[in-house]
């Protein structure tokens, strides 16, 4: 069967048209330096939400990625089974519950951390700390279905085939702390892949260093690069157009900026539908806002790709911190990089460290994954705000166009740290989102307000577990500060549209960031932060690790360097 439009992929930089979904999947980056996008966004069937209703998980992602990935290429025995791989062993028999936050405001929340169980008696404390499950973070939904698509496309193309003929894959990611954690538990152990990922040093939360540099399995390195999260994504972007790496190694991309990281993503947009029009708190046709915690803007993206299919959403709610290109876009149209140091802003803590401006313009925060400047994704949407309102008559002359006005926008970006859109682009933009800007002083006030707030029966009686987030059985929930970024984000809008039911997005456990949950809770009586830790994060900070310094100096050059010496060492041992 031939694939459809919404199965082929062009650049967002009019370079390439016409891919396939294995190629931009291997690929992650196109040659031009754009992103891959599908070529037409697919409609969902006219009768779907009876259909789908009462759809499992596994099932609402076998029909929505089916219309993204063609038979031809991955049959669909093999796609349910790459699914039912991915996430047959999350904790949460929903693998992303909604649960119920406020009742009355109609306020929810979609809990994306839930990550792999663990048959408790049959495994020793070791044994559960070598566990190559997920991490806690949403970043986990997508990661483990990328890892075994790259798993299913190298032993197709290996098969027969014997050293330096076999297809080795070396996965390069930036991370600002949970990418990295859930790209090296989706890979590691996996053969003919090596994954190398970069963090800045010192500005990733202990628990999130101890996840990524605690794994020893020998195709895993990870790279302490002295910067920001902005310093090593520029390096991953470097080296997928550095052509002497690329001549001798077969580069693939972990960060969202791989297409089938977003396509994993829009899943949980429709169970969450689901799982609301279920309920008797919804009727069909209700409104429906999501608010999702927002930093290199693929999460909410997929978000965006759900709507655009045919999901009955008013808005997507972007919630920033302190960095707040974003926001300061959709008020103003204009996307600068500059450095967030305003002296009127509200965001001082009792921890000087959270209110130092890194000099490229990046501010330390309490909700650390979400310190970036530049939001690669957003890259995507702009190409399809710009293909929408093309006045070219043909569609190769549109897609033409938004192409070139993309790789203006980019290019004025790097040369003068800004670019603005017309006003009808603007009006496009905020047709779909709404954005918000919640400081670290808000953000701890969410932790707090939720933590003393009265909570539905309903939510205390899930039979799915909610360990360190919901304790000891009381109505004590504790956010984690990016989910309390979106949270904070969630009540200013509800103050404004009343009545209308909003979906917060819980992306990461709270006890990854224990400063920030401390700093809220810590003065709190019969708080005590143990009570927090799940038993996988028992006894993680003293295991042996293995990272490797990347010095200011060093530069691409540097890092270069570092992945083949590290590739060759590696097939070396294996054909040894």
């Amino acid at each position: 069967m031939a694939a459809t439009a919404s199965q082929r992929y062009l650049s967002t930089r009019g370079g390439a048209y016409n891919l396939g979904f294995e190629e931009v999947v291997l690929k992650g980056l196109a040659a031009d330096g754009g992103l891959f996008i599908p070529e037409e966004i697919p409609q969902l069937p006219p009768d779907w939400t009876s259909k789908w209703r009462e759809d499992s998980f596994d099932q609402l992602a076998f029909k929505i990625l089916s219309l993204y990935i063609s038979s031809a290429e991955i049959p669909s025995v093999d796609l349910k089974n790459i699914i039912a791989r991915s996430y047959g062993t999350f904790r949460a028999p929903d693998i992303t519950p909604l649960v119920t936050l406020d009742e009355k405001n109609k306020l929810y929340l979609l809990e994306l951390f839930h990550g792999k169980s663990l048959k408790l008696s049959k495994l020793s404390l070791d044994d559960m700390l070598r566990q190559k499950g997920p991490t806690f973070a949403f970043k986990d939904v997508a990661l483990q279905f990328l890892g075994n698509l790259f798993e299913y496309f190298l032993v197709r193309r290996n098969k027969g085939k014997k050293g330096k003929e076999r297809h080795h894959l070396t996965v390069i990611g930036a991370t600002s702390g949970d990418t990295g954690s859930a790209a090296i538990y989706g890979l590691r152990g996996k053969k003919d892949v090596s994954v190398f990922i970069f963090y800045p040093k010192g500005k990733v939360s202990p628990v999130q260093e101890a996840q990524m540099t605690t794994v020893l399995d020998k195709n895993v390195y990870n790279l302490s690069i002295e910067g920001t999260f902005d310093d090593c994504q520029d390096i991953v972007k470097a080296l997928f157009a550095d052509a002497e790496i690329n001549k001798s190694h077969k580069l693939a991309a972990v960060n969202s900026i791989n297409w089938a990281r977003i396509l994993a993503q829009i899943t949980y947009y429709f169970h969450a539908y689901f799982s609301l029009l279920r309920s008797a708190n919804f009727v069909e046709g209700s409104k429906l806002r999501f608010v999702v915690p927002t930093g290199n803007f693929g999460d909410i993206l997929a978000g965006w790709f759900a709507t655009r299919m045919g999901l009955p959403v008013s808005k997507l709610v972007i919630a920033t911190n302190s960095n707040d290109i974003l926001d300061r876009f959709w008020r103003s149209g204009s996307y600068e990089k500059h450095p967030v140091s305003d002296p009127s802003s509200d965001d001082s803590t009792p921890l000087s460290t959270f209110n130092a401006a890194h000099p490229s313009g990046v501010k330390e925060t309490l909700s650390p994954a979400m310190d970036i400047l530049v939001s690669s994704n957003f890259e995507r949407l702009l190409w399809y705000l710009a293909f929408e309102g093309s006045s070219s008559s043909t569609l190769p002359q549109r897609r033409q166009e938004a192409g070139t006005q993309v790789s203006t926008f980019l290019s004025s970006l790097r040369i003068s740290n800004a670019f603005t859109v017309s006003p009808a682009l603007l009006n496009a933009a905020r047709h779909t989102f709404e954005s918000h800007r919640v400081s670290d002083l808000e953000t701890l006030s969410s932790i707090r307000k939720l933590y003393h707030q009265s909570l539905p029966s309903s939510l205390l009686s899930l039979s799915h577990p909610t360990s360190g987030t919901l304790l000891n059985n009381s109505s004590s929930y504790i956010l984690d500060p990016h989910t309390a970024v979106g949270v904070a984000a969630a009540w200013r809008s509800l103050e404004h549209d009343p009545g209308t039911h909003h979906i917060a997005l819980a992306t990461a456990h709270p006890a990854k960031f224990a400063t920030a949950v401390d700093l809220a809770l810590g003065t709190e009586k019969g708080f005590r932060f143990e009570d927090v830790m799940p038993i996988e994060f028992l006894g993680l900070e003293k295991r042996k690790r293995r990272v490797r310094a990347v010095g200011k100096g060093e530069g691409i050059e540097g890092v270069r360097r570092i992945i083949v010496d590290e590739v060759a060492r590696e097939i070396g041992d294996e054909g040894s």
